[in-house]
């Protein structure tokens, strides 16, 4: 049988692949161009093109675990239900969904997704992992490269950051799982660090001062709709959970029950002194 893997050149997905390659279990990789890296077969697949949900199917009629990571909108469930449906029509039995730590069943975003799988009673899994490592070398890299800061309004609120190395492994246990797990779960890193600490590591690995520059809500959300790209309720979405870290919601999540959560074995020092190359100035 084969596992498919939307977002599969994203920054979980195509960990996870590589974790499935290595151990020879077949997969599809999803991507908008329909390319993957070498040696990863993919499909054409595009959340807003409905047109393409059946790409998946026609390259591989034995798909029947689906790891999924919803489109960059808001109100993700209308396309995310109907390929649910569709797959679970050609024969797809377990649904992997990479959610958030502060997303409870039911609530906005993802979370409406994570409902519509318990409503539909299939088997599922639910990974819901904190902020990643990886986004100070992706999305928040040319602000610590060129500006020599980090920007939030977390204020001093400790986040235990997680590496797209530990959810993809997460991820493929609950793929590759002889029953389904049909449960949510956490994923944490293994400590707390505020933004303030980020920045101290990121000076000492640097040899340069890097800063936290504590910004209002109005900025950043200024800074998810006119660099981001995205919509105002999604800018206010997302605005919303880091006011949530600010008073402690990601550290609950490390704290929570260890029945209720993974710990992850990578730190953000480890992370950032293995790709310092990537803040380094030129």
């Amino acid at each position: 049988m084969t596992i498919l893997i939307t977002g599969g050149t994203g920054k979980t997905g195509l960990v996870l692949a590589r974790l499935l390659h290595t151990v020879s279990k077949r997969f599809l990789v999803t991507s908008r161009s329909g390319i993957a890296p070498a040696p990863f077969k993919a499909v054409r697949f595009d959340w807003l093109d409905q047109t393409t949900f059946e790409n998946p199917f026609h390259a591989d009629s034995d798909i029947d675990r689906v790891y999924l990571i919803g489109p960059p909108i808001f109100d993700m469930l209308p396309p995310v239900k109907v390929f649910i449906d569709l797959a679970i029509s050609k024969g797809v039995k377990r649904f992997v969904l990479l959610s958030g730590s502060q997303g409870e069943p039911g609530g906005p975003n993802t979370c409406k997704v994570h409902q519509y799988l318990l409503d539909i009673e299939v088997d599922y899994a639910v990974l819901r992992p904190t902020w990643f490592m990886q986004n100070f070398g992706t999305d928040l890299r040319s602000e610590i490269k060129e500006h020599d800061h980090v920007l939030s309004i977390v204020q001093d609120g400790r986040i235990p950051f997680v590496s797209t190395e530990d959810i993809a492994k997460a991820a493929f246990e609950a793929l590759d799982a002889k029953e389904s797990p049909n449960s949510d779960v956490l994923l944490v890193g293994p400590k707390l660090y505020s933004f303030d600490d980020v920045a101290n590591i990121l000076s000492k690995t640097l040899g340069r001062k890097i800063t936290h520059k504590r910004i209002s809500e109005d900025e950043s959300k200024s800074i998810l709709i006119q660099w981001a790209g995205l919509e105002h309720t999604y800018a206010d979405y997302l605005v919303e959970i880091q006011k949530n870290t600010a008073l402690g919601k990601e550290e609950e999540a490390f704290n929570a029950p260890e029945d209720r959560k993974i710990v992850g074995s990578h730190t953000l020092e480890d992370y950032i002194t293995d790709n310092k190359e990537l803040w380094v100035q030129e």
